[in-house]
């Protein structure tokens, strides 16, 4: 069928603008069969589908052996996740890359390269490519610069400056607006930390974004819900942003690695990790270093503290207005855990300074 239609295109533009126009609904509907159904027909059928996607310009296809050559012999291991390695990769051309094998699990690898494929936000990372055979891999662009948990905490790494930690916490909201009220189905099964929001070096926030560490609230068969990491709650990817240890240059791009989270379908508790996060950003510190942040910000004397609180790096360069900004919606995040007091669009707005919160401001 497909080589009668494709035979009908005249020339080669023909037939990529053929192939822009069916390619996403045609696997969408091969994509749609294979989740109902586990037969290994449609395992190939997908499997073929995929081998036409390499056409088009959306993905570079890569060769078992590229990988190979890029991945340094499989020897570049910058973590692990449950369905293998996770490699850093210079190619030939000079592309670097962050390349993720998928093992096993050839319903998870259709489905993660279906899902990214219909993701489009500048604050998410792209899907740069895959390699698919006996072995199959997916290809992301790379992050130079860490994560933020290592800027925060590493003495070594380059300060973030005030406008920077703005960015990050503008950002970081941007990309899960987008993937709760923009994304179809919605996807709010998210884990935000400092160690899974990574830095490139343009400054511009985007979202490491895997398809195999979210689930969607449409999802309700148990082999897709599982899909996220097969069973695993808590995702170990962070560990691709603590092994990105390159120093921060010119500006930095905040990069969200969205992992499987323990949170209920609504996303309450995400709400709640983004105000941790934002409290991150304004103090320097984390809860693990002994200093209960939400309580901090929640208590009676926030006013009095701030000062003695907010990151030496940034307590002579903040902006008042927008430091205020931070700690009210970090108040509002915060303020009951598992309850959802405002939505990822109210943040951003809040964030941008669009919107003024319910709350009293500090």
């Amino acid at each position: 069928m497909h080589r009668r239609f494709l035979s009908s295109c005249s020339s080669s533009s023909d037939h990529i603008d053929f192939t822009r126009k069916t390619g996403h609904h045609l696997f969408s509907v091969f994509t749609h069969s294979l989740i109902r159904s586990n037969t290994s027909n449609l395992g190939h059928l997908t499997l073929l589908y995929l081998s036409l996607l390499g056409s088009l310009p959306f993905f570079r296809r890569f060769s078992y052996e590229e990988i190979k050559r890029a991945t340094g012999g499989f020897s570049r291991i910058i973590g692990n996740h449950i369905h293998g390695a996770v490699y850093k990769a210079q190619f030939q051309d000079g592309f670097v890359a962050i390349v993720k094998e998928m093992k096993d699990f050839h319903h998870v690898f259709y489905r993660e390269v279906k899902l990214l494929a219909d993701l489009h936000h500048r604050h998410l990372v792209a899907l740069r490519g895959f390699s698919m055979g006996p072995e199959r891999f997916l290809v992301f662009e790379n992050s130079e610069n860490g994560s933020l948990k290592d800027h925060l905490n590493d003495p070594l790494k380059t300060p973030l400056s005030w406008r920077t930690r703005m960015e990050i916490a503008i950002g970081v909201a941007a990309a899960l607006e987008y993937l709760q009220f923009f994304c179809e189905p919605p996807m709010s099964h998210v884990s935000i930390n400092s160690s899974n929001v990574l830095l490139d070096e343009k400054f511009v926030a985007k979202k490491h974004f895997a398809a195999n560490n979210i689930s969607s609230r449409k999802i309700t068969a148990p082999s897709l819900s599982q899909i996220s990491e097969v069973g695993l709650l808590c995702s170990t990817e962070s560990h691709i942003a603590s092994s990105l240890n390159s120093r921060a240059r010119g500006n930095i791009c905040t990069v969200l690695a969205v992992t499987r989270s323990c949170i209920d379908q609504e996303g309450k508790d995400v709400v709640f990790q983004l105000g941790v996060l934002i409290l991150e950003l304004i103090t320097g510190q984390s809860e693990k270093e002994g200093t209960d942040l939400v309580l901090w910000v929640q208590g009676p004397d926030l006013a009095h503290s701030v000062s003695r609180m907010i990151d030496p790096d940034v307590e002579n360069s903040y902006n008042s207005k927008e430091l205020r900004r931070l700690l009210t919606v970090a108040r509002l995040c915060t303020k009951s855990r598992g309850k959802q007091t405002c939505s990822f669009q109210q943040i951003l707005r809040f964030l941008q300074g669009k919107l003024e919160p319910c709350l009293p401001q500090v």
